[in-house]
């Protein structure tokens, strides 16, 4: 091993263990606070009903285009390693993940899908998965080690057959992707009509994730080649609706080669800087996702204790109406069975029991309903009972179902909830709070932050 490569890799390794950007920190900081297993996010909203995301903790950059556009060469030259296959030929025939990590490694479709679980969904697309593979590479060049890049498989128009369907897989992953570059070649097939076709669709949903680059441009000849084949790009997508608007833009960019000087304008920084600028916007989303979610989070919980609590006192209630339709129910054969008893007794036996007074007073209450039940007859009596006894079983049922009450949350559950909605108004906003000065410090000064 020569002693080029080896400091190299000795440079990688020093990097990838202590040297990481703040950018890189913050995501992957935002992303251990969604996916921890005891106290993260996504188990605490899990726990109250909600269903969150982790964010990335990298962007997603897809690159589409007609065969032979530069879309593997341009990965290869901002990664600065030799990854994708380039060539005339169609060497991209799936997608191609290229992404940093510890080492070189090479992995499958299946290796791929596990890697990046919210691409899972790519298998029930027939013949993509046997077509997805990822590269990683010990790379820390510009800001790769915050990109995964996508390459796409070249485009042709005419009887060229896929071994699945390319455009509603390109549809799909444009759904994910933070960003997507177009790029045109200027050898012949920048107007290749699946390719404008694919944009013109991702255009309707996605157009502020779309970026428009003349690649090899310093094959495209002179400066008059150059600028005709830009205006045939740019009359054809015009063409199409939603593409004529206002502010096009189309840089041409080309990988620098110092063996093959060119005059040509070469506006490849453009792109990086446009990658740029798509991690420092993922970086604000991701902090303001995060403190959304944070208060998505506090008002579940808080809605859940408040429903406990309503929920309790609908208990309270149910019991106590429970009870008093209870008492009803066995007051009416107690009442009955009183009244034979009392009915039974002779008047001497009575006084004793209950003394002149009392028995007075009992006459006095009982006459009317005495006088009422021997104006019926016999079976009347009998019916009056049964109804009694109907009623009294009728006021049971009620009171049965009265008592039953919804179940409410323990006192450990609600403290565990209080405890959670304390973790995340004290702790994850307080992370929150200090990761979104930290970013804002790279751009403004210490006076500013006050």
């Amino acid at each position: 091993m020569s002693g080029k490569i080896k400091s190299r890799i000795a440079a990688n390794a020093d990097s990838l263990s202590g040297s990481v950007s703040c950018d890189e920190r913050i995501l992957r900081d935002c992303h251990q606070l969604y996916i921890d297993a005891d106290s993260g996010l996504v188990a605490v909203a899990q726990s109250v009903g909600v269903t969150l995301l982790a964010p990335r903790k990298k962007i997603t950059v897809m690159l589409m285009g007609n065969h032979s556009a530069g879309k593997s060469s341009f990965i290869n030259w901002y990664v600065e390693e030799h990854i994708q296959r380039t060539g005339v030929a169609i060497e991209t025939q799936g997608f191609s993940f290229v992404t940093s990590g510890r080492k070189r490694e090479s992995l499958t479709g299946n290796a791929t899908l596990h890697l990046y679980p919210h691409f899972k969904p790519l298998h029930e697309l027939k013949g993509v998965s046997e077509y997805l593979s990822t590269e990683i590479c010990t790379s820390r060049q510009k800001r790769f080690s915050l990109v995964t890049f996508v390459d796409s498989p070249g485009l042709v128009d005419g009887d060229m057959k896929y071994p699945f369907d390319v455009d509603q897989a390109i549809m799909w992953l444009g759904e994910l992707c933070d960003l997507i570059l177009v790029f045109f070649d200027p050898m012949g097939q920048a107007l290749c009509k699946r390719t404008l076709n694919i944009v013109e669709k991702l255009n309707e949903k996605h157009g502020d994730r779309l970026r428009f680059y003349l690649s090899k441009a310093d094959e495209a000849g002179g400066e008059s080649d150059r600028q005709r084949v830009m205006m045939q790009i740019v009359q054809e997508l015009c063409k199409r609706p939603g593409l004529n608007k206002c502010g096009f833009d189309m840089p041409t960019i080309y990988v620098p080669n110092p063996n093959k000087p060119s005059r040509c304008v070469n506006q490849i920084e453009e792109a990086c800087r446009t990658i740029e600028k798509t991690i420092n916007q993922t970086v604000q989303n991701t902090l303001n996702s995060l403190e959304k979610d944070c208060e998505l989070i506090t008002k579940a919980i808080a809605d859940t204790l408040s429903h406990d609590r309503q929920t309790s006192v609908d208990n309270r209630r149910a019991r106590c109406k429970g009870c008093v339709l209870a008492l009803l129910g066995f007051s009416v054969p107690f009442m009955l069975m009183a009244a034979l008893v009392l009915g039974s007794l002779s008047r001497e036996l009575l006084e004793m029991s209950l003394g002149h007074d009392g028995i007075e007073a009992l006459s006095l209450y009982l006459a009317p309903v005495v006088r009422v039940f021997d104006s019926m007859s016999v079976e009347y009596q009998l019916y009056s009972c049964g109804g009694l006894i109907f009623l009294s079983f009728l006021l049971l049922i009620l009171a049965r179902f009265s008592f039953r009450s919804r179940p409410t949350l323990s006192g450990r559950q609600k403290r565990q909830l209080q405890e959670k909605l304390d973790y995340v108004q004290e702790v994850v906003k307080t992370k929150k709070k200090k990761l979104y000065e930290e970013y804002l410090r790279q751009s403004v000064g210490d006076q500013d932050m006050d």
